[in-house]
Order: structure tokens, then sequence, then C-alpha cells
């Protein structure tokens, strides 16, 4: 299960890292608002018909948790991104939004006390490091635009630690919903600033990059975030500014320079650290009530209704007993203790 939650964190910055100088081609056609809008309802109706009538049910201990997150990462962050980038140099910006990666973790370490030891805190700053030097383009300097920014990299670290309350439910349909609402109300307030829908070829373009890159790519953040909790999934997707840069290279009179190799190394130092941490020790888990998909593993020895096919995983009502055992874990689902 790790494995697989580390290969889909990866898989999502990728999607997320390849969508950022896709995006960028699409800048020019539209306002930057009304761009937000069609990538976030290209990922709601890609997904929705995707699903196809197989939306699942949203607990409703999990609906303030979804309203946070579609509220801070889907509508106040990039209102004050778009807000910021107007008033900040693009040197500037880019160094900032490694705010994002530094602010969800500090919030999960202390806020939700998720565990974090040397080699955790050494690989995300590796991670982060290489970030601000691939993004680093010239001197920052202190603009009115500086706290808007960073304000959205704040509501973007709230963001997945909130959605981290809810990475037990359908990662497909609370990404569905998520883009479907926020869509809807960034391309809403695109219009009531004057903004107008750009060609039909254009919004088709910012759908599917919407799609993958917001879309598919949060449903598999999601499922990462269940299995490796808040930080380590953030450290994981800090590395699509890689991607992104790796992709920008493809593109006629681009080259890569020092910063670049320099940035792949600090990167791949970064994810050599978390994916070779090993965290164990002796552990009781309380009594727990919860839905989610799940194999019959060690915690999961429970009966089964009549009329279970036998397949694996599935999801359905289930119930912890108490245990307290000892194995290496990370902060996962069902990992969620102080230290």
């Amino acid at each position: 299960m790790r494995s697989r939650a580390i290969a889909f964190a990866l898989i999502s910055a990728g999607l997320f890292g390849a969508s950022t100088p896709l995006a960028k081609i699409l800048v020019g056609t539209t306002s930057p608002l009304m761009l937000a809008g069609l990538l976030y309802l290209g990922a709601g109706v890609g997904l929705l018909i995707w699903l196809r009538g197989r939306l699942k049910r949203i607990a409703a201990g999990d609906l303030p948790w979804l309203a946070a997150v579609v509220t801070c990462g889907g509508i106040a962050g990039p209102a004050l991104l778009m807000l910021g980038l107007a008033r900040t140099d693009a040197a500037t910006a880019s160094l900032l939004l490694n705010l994002e990666a530094v602010l969800t973790a500090l919030i999960a370490w202390v806020a939700f006390r998720e565990n974090v030891d040397r080699r955790v805190f050494a690989g995300m700053a590796a991670i982060v490091a290489g970030g601000v030097l691939l993004s680093f383009e010239g001197t920052p300097t202190l603009q009115s635009g500086v706290l808007l920014i960073a304000g959205a990299c704040l509501a973007w670290a709230l963001d997945n630690n909130f959605t981290r309350r809810i990475s037990g439910g359908d990662a497909a349909t609370l990404a569905c919903v998520k883009g479907l609402v926020a869509g809807s109300v960034n391309l809403t307030l695109a219009l009531s600033q004057g903004a107008h829908l750009p060609a039909p070829g254009t919004v088709a373009a910012a759908g599917i990059v919407g799609l993958f890159g917001y879309g598919v790519s949060l449903a598999l953040f999601i499922v990462a975030l269940r299995d490796l909790g808040t930080a380590r999934t953030a450290a994981y997707f800090s590395v699509a500014p890689f991607f992104g840069a790796a992709l920008a290279l493809l593109l006629p009179g681009e080259t890569a320079g020092w910063a670049f190799w320099a940035a792949a190394l600090l990167m791949a130092l970064g994810v050599w650290l978390h994916i070779s941490e090993r965290h164990g020790h002796k552990h009781t888990h309380e009594t727990l009530a919860h839905e989610h998909a799940h194999v019959h593993d060690e915690h999961h020895r429970h009966e089964h209704a009549a009329g279970w096919d036998g397949k694996e995983p599935h999801a359905h009502p289930h119930q912890h007993g108490a245990l307290t055992h000892t194995h290496p874990h990370a902060p996962d689902l069902h990992h969620r203790h102080r230290h």
C-alpha cells in the first residue's frame, strides 16, 4: 500500500507539473481567473462523465471538511494568486509558491501532530530547496502582491490538511465535487469582472488539461494522503515543478542549465530520504468506525454480510476494535496517533 501511495503521489505531481506549461500557453487567450474556472470545471465535468452515475455517497461528517477544502483550495487560493500575480513580478511569485509545501508540513506537524523525524525533515528541506533553485529567476523583491501570494499558499496548505480529514472517502467523487463547485465559482467571478469565454477550442483544451492536471491528479493525491499522511504526500507532490520544467524543455529554444540539474539532484535526494524512511513502534488503535476501500490486512479483521463476492479491495462501513501492536507504518488513515 505504501509503495502504491508513493507512486500515486509522484504521478499526481507529474500530471499537475505537466499542466503548468500547458496552462501557460492558454493564459494569453483569456483572463487568469477565467482559465482557473475552466481548468476546475474541466476536472469536475470530466470526472463526472467518467464516473457515469457511480458517484459515491459523501458521509455527513465529511461535508464540513469538504466545504472547507473547496473554499480554501478551489476558491480562495486561485483568487489570491491571481490578485497577487497582478502586483508581483514572475521571479518573486515563482519563489513564493514554494511556501505551499513548507506551510503544509508545518500545519501537519504542529496542528495535526503528524510524526516527523530528522530524515523526513531533511527530505522535505531538500525537495523545497530544489524547488527554490528551479524557480529562481532573479532577485526577489518586496512588493504589494507578496502577502497575497503567501495567502494563496496558506489557503492551499490548509486545503491539503483538510483533505486528509476526508481522504477515506471516494477520491474520484471528492475531486469531482471540488472541481464542479470551484470551477463554477471561479467562472462566475471572472464573468462578473467582465471576462468573456474564449473560443470553443480553447475551452476544450482547458477542459482536457484540467481533467488530467487537476482532476485525475487530485484523485491520486487524495489516495496518497490516505496512506502517507499530509506532510509526506506534500513533499512528493512538491517535485511537480521539475516535471513542468522537464516538459518545457521539449519546446523550441528551451535548454536545461545547471540550476535544472542541481534541482533534480536535490529533489531526487529528498524523494529517496522519504522512500527509505522506516518508522515503527508500539502503538494503540482506538475503536473506530468508518468507510473506505481496503483489503483484509491485520487492521481489517471484520465479518461481512451475506452476499460478499470476495473481491478486494472493496469498500463498506466497518468498525475497528481496539488493537495494540508494533510494525512499521506511516501516518496513514489508521495511524494518526500521537507520539
